[in-house]
């Protein structure tokens, strides 16, 4: 039996961009996607923080350092530039997997940085929706 569970995620991250007239996917970072462990063209979940809107889509590389995170085709009409979102992947498993996996969580701050990687549950009071990370002191 395989389970599908948690992989990794972008926590907080703002739209930068919309691009309607693209075929379809989203745009990220080359460097956020290394520091989640995403590979371009892996399958994502994109939540949208702002508006509560879910779209299933896949990853496309941008600019190293670009900080780019662009919804494209039929998702951009799902989504405004400065919206935030929480970019997720899965992973197959085995029960027995699963039980040792940790997932990596980047979170990112106003302006797409990553700013530490943590467990979700230490994080849970430390941003705010317009500004992502707020507090610091929680460190990798």
């Amino acid at each position: 039996m395989k389970l599908t569970m948690f992989k990794s995620k972008l926590h907080q991250m703002k739209v930068t961009e919309a691009n309607l007239h693209y075929e379809g996917s989203i745009t990220i970072d080359q460097e956020l996607l290394d520091e989640a462990d995403l590979l371009p063209y892996e399958k994502v979940q994109v939540v949208n923080i702002t508006n509560g809107e879910r779209i299933e889509t896949y990853t496309i590389p941008g600019d190293a350092g670009s900080r780019v995170c662009c919804l494209n085709g039929a998702a951009a009409r799902k989504t405004q530039v400065g919206d935030r979102v929480i970019i997720i992947s899965y992973a197959e498993m085995t029960p027995e997997e699963a039980k040792d996996f940790k997932p990596k969580v980047v979170i990112v701050d106003e302006n797409n940085d990553p700013k530490t990687i943590v467990d979700e549950s230490e994080y849970a009071t430390k941003y705010d929706l317009e500004k992502g990370v707020v507090d610091n002191s929680v460190s990798k």
